[in-house]
């Protein structure tokens, strides 16, 4: 027999299975002696009350033992099968390609940047020369952006589709097991490049293909179908199925329709900046403490507020993070947010956003691109003002609400350097000034949150993608390209990693249910 029910833990007996069982026991008025074992289903920190506790759903098994938990997929050898192309080895492709071999289809990802290892010396060169290398960074690559962004995994896309499948197939190829039972499950940047290969490795193993430093330049159609693809060095790969997992950051692939004449929409996304505060202050505030317990992970917050009609909100929250240099192209500032597995760097930081709606930039209804053209325009800003080599422009937080350029700014973890500025001077101006709005009253509902220790860097602009490849919503192709199948952020159809790999997952089984 089974019985699942939550329970209150503290922190201090969190780790202790004994005392688990025991609350179990006497909540369920079971003696200790049948409980066989259980499982923890889901677990989460409720810091409402002065006293921090662990809230646990746990399966208790009484009077029979638990079974093991398995991962193991159940994949076909799929060398002659039918071939799918999956443009993008993010995590919507390398799921979709995952999909296709449970299906008995063989995918043939073709990736622009490099493997994971070879892509760490480019990200190294970005972070110590301040070199952006076009087709390996921290956008392109095997892992996608989502390989140095956290390996966050928080989502609520459980309509789109089976998040436990993402989550079971992270474990299965090393992740850790506490990714299915967390509220907000991340893997941590170190952890994530190895998952990813060992995926990549099994869909080869299986006779799938990945083709790395080949750039989509072509996708061929005949009356309106999908007949090939070809790369910048040459190669032809005939098929009748694209999933285009291209990301938010492929602007040529945008560009290859606008010269094809197939059909886009301008995309709302958002614009900001990353705030970084010390993680001390952060765990303070959420924890209720002077010092966190050491069974309590680093403090999280998410904060949102209306300014004059306009959304602010924390987005992409790093507790014992990083600030990368995000950039695609020389001459632009993108920054964006990552942590450890153990999270443990002593600076917590955020996206802070507001949402960009048709409405702010002319001319959205007729040009599909003016949204990217906006945002592009406010990233060379950002490089103009931080005065090149990806020095990111920067203020404190308090000197920025008052308008006033910082004397000097706190140590922080944007390795290639900050350089003081106004930032009111690079953001567009309702940006900035719903930002100076929000802060205070973030302060406000977070003790120590509004404090000139944090230090804002300048800009968080690639949220989501500018533009939307529109499909339908039954076949998932492209509205006017049979056998083309927009997928994921860079079509407009997901917003971080369990999504994506969801939309990748759900494109194969549109092309399944076709045959």
């Amino acid at each position: 027999m089974q019985k699942e029910i939550e329970l209150a833990i503290s922190p201090d007996f969190i780790r202790d299975e004994n005392h688990i069982i025991q609350q179990g026991s006497l909540k369920l008025k079971v003696d200790r002696k049948r409980i066989k074992g259980i499982y923890i289903r889901k677990r989460s920190i409720d810091a409402r009350a002065r006293t921090v506790v662990y809230r646990v759903r746990v399966v208790f098994f009484i009077d029979e033992d638990p079974a093991p938990l398995s991962f193991k997929s159940d994949l076909k050898q799929v060398d002659d099968a039918r071939s799918v192309v999956i443009i993008g080895a993010g995590p919507a492709g390398l799921f979709a390609a995952y999909r296709c071999l449970e299906l008995g289809l063989k995918p043939i990802v073709l990736e622009r940047g490099k493997p994971v290892r070879e892509r760490r010396r480019d990200l190294a060169k970005i972070n110590r020369e301040g070199f952006v290398n076009t087709e390996s960074n921290y956008c392109f690559g095997e892992g996608g952006a989502g390989t140095y962004s956290d390996g966050k995994l928080y989502t609520r896309s459980d309509k789109r589709g089976d998040v436990n499948k993402v989550l079971s197939i992270f474990v299965e190829h090393g992740a850790d097991q506490d990714i299915l039972i967390d509220a907000r499950p991340h893997i941590g940047t170190n952890k994530l490049p190895h998952i990813i290969e060992d995926m990549r490795q099994r869909i080869q193993e299986m006779g799938g293909e990945v083709h790395f430093d080949s750039k989509v330049d072509d996708i061929y159609t005949q009356f309106d179908e999908v007949t090939a693809v070809s790369t910048a060095d040459g190669k032809r790969f005939d098929t009748k199925h694209v999933i285009l997992a291209t990301g938010h950051s492929a602007r040529d692939i945008y560009e290859l329709f606008r010269k094809k004449k197939w059909h886009l929409e301008a995309k709302p996304f958002a614009l900001g900046v990353r705030i970084e505060h010390p993680q001390s202050i952060i765990d303070q505030a959420q924890y209720h403490c002077s010092t966190r317990h050491e069974n309590l992970p680093p403090a999280y917050y998410s904060l949102v507020e209306q300014v004059n009609g306009r959304g602010v909100f924390s987005f992409c929250m790093c507790p014992g993070g990083i600030i990368a240099p995000c950039a695609t192209d020389p001459n632009e500032i993108v920054v964006n947010g990552w942590s450890p597995s153990k999270r443990n760097n002593p600076t917590a930081n955020s996206g802070t956003v507001i949402q960009i709606s048709l409405e702010d930039v002319p001319n959205t209804a007729h040009d599909p691109f003016a949204l990217l053209d906006f945002q592009r325009q406010v990233e060379q800003k950002a490089f103009e003002f931080g005065g090149g080599n990806l020095m990111a422009p920067a203020q404190r937080m308090v000197d920025f609400v008052e308008n006033r350029i910082s004397t000097d700014l706190p140590l922080n973890s944007y390795k290639p350097g900050t350089k003081s500025v106004n930032l009111n001077e690079v953001l567009p101006d309702f940006v900035h000034q719903a930002l100076r709005g929000a802060l205070p009253i973030f302060g406000k509902k977070m003790k120590g949150y509004y404090t000139n220790e944090a230090i804002l860097v300048g800009v968080e602009s690639r949220t989501s993608a500018p533009i939307r490849i529109p499909r339908d919503p039954n076949t998932l192709q492209h509205t006017e390209i049979k056998g083309l199948y927009p997928c994921a952020e860079g079509a407009g159809y997901a917003g971080g990693i369990v999504s994506a790999a969801i939309d990748g997952i759900n494109c194969v089984d549109a092309i399944h249910r076709l045959q």
